[in-house]
């Protein structure tokens, strides 16, 4: 108790408090605009933060994470276009009620269902970290190697239209994580020099996430403007209320423990949330025409979830969403290691973070929500000069980071290839969880063969190393059962739903 009353001492001082409120209204603002999400942001924001303190960086971009997961959902039901494919749910019953004249009470429920279920994930933070810490510090290297491998695979497999597509992109960032001499030998340099330390997490995501968009956004830029429906001030009628405190906390239940597994994220959640909400509901024949529950639960979900996704990232160093993946890049490069002993060495940090989650919350309700009918304005910013600015402050960035033209040089090849795999739907998130985890996952079977003096059979020779090597094989064999069932024709339909809906 005392650790957390000195992380809200921490989190509430004039600078954290004002870095916090810098980042909600960023987060929000990015939310809003189509196409742009948080996790483009914060890697655009990386250089900038290693200009700052742990503290107020690692405060600010959490900010920005739960602002965006809001402005996300603005988004969907003002113009039903998710920025973010956790929102895609909302968009389904968010937008009906905007078209009838009910968007002020959609982005009510949404605003208000994401405070509830972000306090109560933040709440169940606070009990869990140091619980999950205490045992995963007892872990030993097999049962680090086996956990990783887990995420990598999970992440590949539950991504996208296609599971090849998935293990493509973890692939080519294993690649990545390859480039360097950190063994002692040469590996994929091509004789460059300026390749022997490896290449920059932070110039690899900057390429991927706003390179890539910028460019695909070009490709596919229409030149009519967006369609917004007008919105007054948020507001709910006591009716509305009624029909939404029992989808919120539905949503968080679900919520939360799908972003605390290992490859959870919002998409699952919310799809149930939203199937739950229409067995559930008293008013069957709303859904599909603008049924608040519709939007009260899968919006409390997707913050759930993004609550829940910080115990993996703090306890274990595992990403499990693309914006969690930039935040544990930031939590690196100020050399803090994420994992079971960040608690013990960086106990001030992890408090504050967790501490600032419940003011970034609060912010966003009090700050935002009276502020809708200006984010609704946001949206008539031309998608020209917006894509513009992110060329050149992504380029600025790269460049920052070692102030080597190389490294734009690398920002160009990697943006391209960010271009390419949205041109043929392949997920962005393994590629950049391979280039993390990739090293550590080396790190921890290097260090696993040499205790045991090469002996393989130590891989599985701990009890939580073979249960998730049983997962790994469970997971393989629904995959397979799965193939068998599914006809091709419903696959290939799904392949154009996810390339139409990335498109918008």
């Amino acid at each position: 108790m005392d650790m957390l009353l000195n992380g809200f001492e921490a989190a509430l001082t004039p600078e954290n408090l004002l870095f916090a409120t810098l980042g909600v209204l960023l987060g929000t603002a990015v939310g809003v605009l189509p196409g742009i999400g948080p996790a483009m942001t914060l890697a655009l924001l990386l250089p900038v933060a290693l200009t700052m303190g742990p503290d107020s960086a690692i405060i600010m971009f959490a900010g920005i994470y739960y602002g965006g997961m809001y402005g996300g959902s603005t988004t969907s039901i003002l113009l039903n276009t998710p920025g973010e494919s956790s929102s895609v749910v909302t968009a389904i019953e968010g937008n009906k009620m905007a078209k009838s004249g009910r968007a002020a009470q959609a982005l009510a429920t949404a605003a208000i269902g994401s405070f509830v279920a972000g306090t109560i994930g933040t709440v169940l933070l606070w009990v869990l970290v140091p619980t999950v810490a205490d045992v995963v510090v007892k872990l030993g290297a097999p049962s680090y190697f086996a956990i990783m491998l887990l995420a990598l695979f999970a992440v590949s497999a539950v991504l996208g239209s296609s599971k090849l597509r998935g293990f493509i992109a973890l692939f080519l960032g294993l690649a990545i994580g390859l480039v360097g001499t950190t063994t002692g030998q040469a590996r994929l340099t091509f004789d460059q020099p300026l390749l022997a330390d490896g290449i920059d997490i932070v110039v690899v995501a900057v390429a991927i996430f706003a390179i890539g968009e910028a460019l695909w956004v070009a490709a596919h830029l229409r030149r009519k403007p967006l369609d917004i429906i007008p919105v007054g001030q948020p507001w709910m009628s006591k009716d509305d209320w009624g029909r939404s405190w029992k989808p919120w906390l539905r949503g968080t239940a679900l919520g939360f423990p799908f972003g605390a597994v290992p490859a959870g994220g919002a998409e699952v959640p919310t799809v149930l949330s939203y199937i739950t909400e229409k067995k559930l509901t008293k008013h069957p024949e709303e859904f599909g025409r603008g049924a608040i529950e519709g939007v009260a639960g899968p919006e409390a979900a997707n913050n759930a979830s993004a609550a829940g996704t910080l115990l993996p990232l703090l306890t274990l160093g595992l990403p499990t969403t693309a914006t969690a993946a930039i935040i544990l890049v930031a939590i690196q490069s100020f050399g803090i290691v994420p994992g079971p002993l960040l608690l013990e060495n960086e106990p001030d940090l992890v408090w504050a973070l967790l501490a600032s989650l419940v003011v970034a919350n609060l912010l966003l309700l009090v700050v935002n929500l009276p502020m809708a009918p200006l984010w609704a304005k946001v949206l008539q910013i031309p998608r020209p000069y917006l894509y513009a600015g992110i060329l050149f402050f992504a380029t600025l960035g790269a460049y920052t980071v070692n102030f080597q033209a190389f490294d734009v040089a690398l920002l160009l090849v990697f943006g391209v290839l960010g271009l390419a795999m949205r041109r043929f739907g392949v997920p962005v998130l393994p590629l950049i969880v391979g280039v993390i985890l990739g090293p550590k996952l080396e790190e921890q079977l290097t260090q696993a063969l040499a205790l045991s003096q090469g002996e393989v059979s130590t891989l599985w020779g701990e009890p939580v190393a073979v249960v998730v090597y049983a997962v790994i094989a469970l997971l393989l064999v629904a995959m397979a059962v799965n193939g068998l069932r599914r006809p091709p024709a419903a696959t290939e339909e799904t392949a154009e739903d996810t390339e139409e809906l990335v498109n918008r």
